[in-house]
Order: C-alpha cells, then structure tokens, then sequence
C-alpha cells in the first residue's frame, strides 16, 4: 500500500536519525516528505519508532494511505521522482 509520510521534528539531532530511518523505507519526495510502499508490518513499526525514539510532545508525525486511484490523480510539479515511476525488481 502507498502512503505519504509528513514529519516536523524540533531536534536536529533527532530530526537526522528519523530521515535516515525513513530512507530505508520509501522515497524521500521532499526535504520531512517520504511515499513509501508500506505493508501493515512496516507501518506498526514506524509507529513503534516514533512513539519509542520522538517527542510526541513537540514533534509530529503524519501517516496518509494513499489509494492507487487518488495517487493516479496526484498533480506532481517540478523535480524529483514518483514511487510507481521507480524501475525495480525482487531477486
């Protein structure tokens, strides 16, 4: 499943670690934006994540399932890659 992945995290420090974590799971679309195909696994354990590794006190984390139909419909302006345009394959 696709989902859009939002984040606004005050600590630098913290901010680096998420990033670099999120890297491991999607596309980073833009600067605190990721798409990522996600299975229910990988989202518990982004939740996981943040609940254990982020202040939920003053950061924020926003997780959008986004269905193929409205993905198909997404107006995307500018530089950069979109997940479904991503040429892979699983050895």
């Amino acid at each position: 499943m696709l989902y859009v992945i939002t984040y606004d995290i005050v600590d630098n420090r913290t901010r680096t670690r998420f990033h670099k974590f999120l890297k491991e799971m999607g596309i980073n679309a833009q600067k605190s934006v990721f798409e990522c195909q996600l299975d229910n696994k990988e989202v518990g354990e982004i939740r996981r994540y943040c609940r254990k590794e982020l202040d939920l006190n003053e950061d924020s984390v926003r997780i959008y399932h986004v269905c193929s139909r409205c993905y198909a419909k997404a107006i995307i302006q500018g530089q950069g890659i979109s997940l479904p345009n991503l040429d892979w394959q699983i050895i």
